[in-house]
């Protein structure tokens, strides 16, 4: 036997005696994720302990190295993993910014001092951040941003606002874009770690269409930082920021791949009468396969440092548009019993908040015209663009 195919089959055997039968059912909604952190309230003592035993394993992140709460393991390791998880449906143990953007940042821009601190809070579920972007005037044009950091010596001292901040009123910490010099747009900004709870941090929530509010304004008055808690150089932030940028859209991507189910869309509607939606399924559900065939070749080339620039772009646009027409395709199969909204039979409606809740999808992390836009002038490298 190979190397690694002992290495799946005590995957498996570890996989099936670790994996708490309630964690390998499918979500039912966003509100089934573990997000971790000091406030996070477990839906259950199953969710717990699947978080904890895979962060003890290092398989929260398992091609961190172990030095830093990772798994260590290679990219064919990995991947194994990543397949004997999804054989027996078992849900993802911990979702995090800190995972899929920070983490990665740090990995590449931070000090010692700052790996050996947060990535394994981050690896064991222990700190949930948030990511302090966009501002009221500074969208897409993010190199805008006017939040103020002043050198005062011994320590920094924000000053500004944030606006669109996902779940900031339940992150730990945040990785935020601070305007430490005015000299040039982007070579002013630094990347600032800092605890939300500091004094003079505030939050208010923004309600969307759907009902729900996972994001938040955020405001910044007096709050003092330690001046260690700058990643990378200072005025240089924009180098992390892109970096980081990459890692956001490779996590938005995903939701193309939906719910992690090898179900296809056919089979999670069952029969469909209406000949027309059912073919539309069908084209769905060949468009699916084909995105998570790409995708897994998206990732291979990441992880190996061999991805264009430009492709988290495109898969970011891809992945968006394909969770939108899936969310499409649901109202229409469920006709008129999709519209429900508050009832018990429609899971609170389900499929109608989540529905909406895709709108958000071709503006966050970037607007579908701005990656369109770096498509065509890094990728397709077309005139004009």
């Amino acid at each position: 036997m190979s190397d690694l195919a002992q290495f799946r089959a005590d995957t498996r055997a570890w996989l099936e005696v670790n994996c708490p039968a309630e964690m390998r059912t499918p979500m039912r909604s966003e509100d089934d994720a573990c997000w971790g952190g000091r406030h996070f309230k477990f839906q259950s003592e199953a969710q717990e302990r699947w978080m904890r035993v895979m962060g003890e394993k290092g398989w929260t992140v398992p091609d961190w190295p172990a030095a830093y709460g990772g798994g260590g393991l290679s990219a064919a390791e990995t991947k194994v993993l990543k397949e004997e998880m999804r054989a027996i449906g078992a849900r993802s143990p911990l979702s995090s910014f800190g995972i899929s953007m920070l983490g990665p940042a740090l990995l590449k821009y931070g000090t010692e001092e700052q790996k050996s601190r947060f990535l394994p809070e981050i690896a064991r579920g222990e700190i949930r951040w948030c990511q302090g972007y966009s501002e009221p005037g500074a969208g897409s044009d993010l190199a805008g941003l006017q939040t103020k950091c002043e050198d005062m010596g011994d320590h920094w001292l924000v000053n500004g606002q944030k606006v669109w901040t996902s779940y900031a009123d339940q992150a730990d910490w945040i990785f935020c874009l601070v305007r430490t010099s005015t000299e040039t747009k982007h070579g002013g900004i630094s990347f600032l770690l800092f605890d939300m709870e500091s004094e003079g941090v505030s939050t208010k929530p923004i309600l969307l269409i759907s009902g729900y509010s996972p994001f938040c304004e955020t405001f910044f008055d007096d709050v003092k930082v330690p001046k260690d808690q700058v990643v990378g150089e200072v005025n240089k932030g924009w180098d992390v920021a892109k970096y980081l940028l990459g890692h956001e859209r490779e996590m938005i991507s995903g939701m193309g791949l939906g719910s992690g189910s090898s179900r296809t869309l056919a089979q999670s509607l069952g029969e469909i009468d209406d000949p027309v939606l059912a073919a539309d399924v069908a084209l769905f559900d060949v468009d699916a396969l084909a995105f998570a065939a790409m995708s897994e070749h998206f990732i291979d080339q990441l992880k190996a440092g061999e991805a264009h620039p430009a492709m988290p772009s495109m898969m970011k646009y891809a992945g968006t548009e394909l969770n939108k027409k899936r969310h499409e395709l649901i109202m229409a199969a469920g006709g008129s019993d999709a519209l429900e909204w508050d009832s018990e039979r429609s899971r609170g409606g389900k499929a109608a908040r989540e529905w909406l809740r895709t709108k958000a999808n071709s503006i966050e992390g970037g607007t579908s015209e701005v990656q369109l836009g770096i498509v065509a002038k890094h990728i397709l490298r077309l005139p004009g663009a």
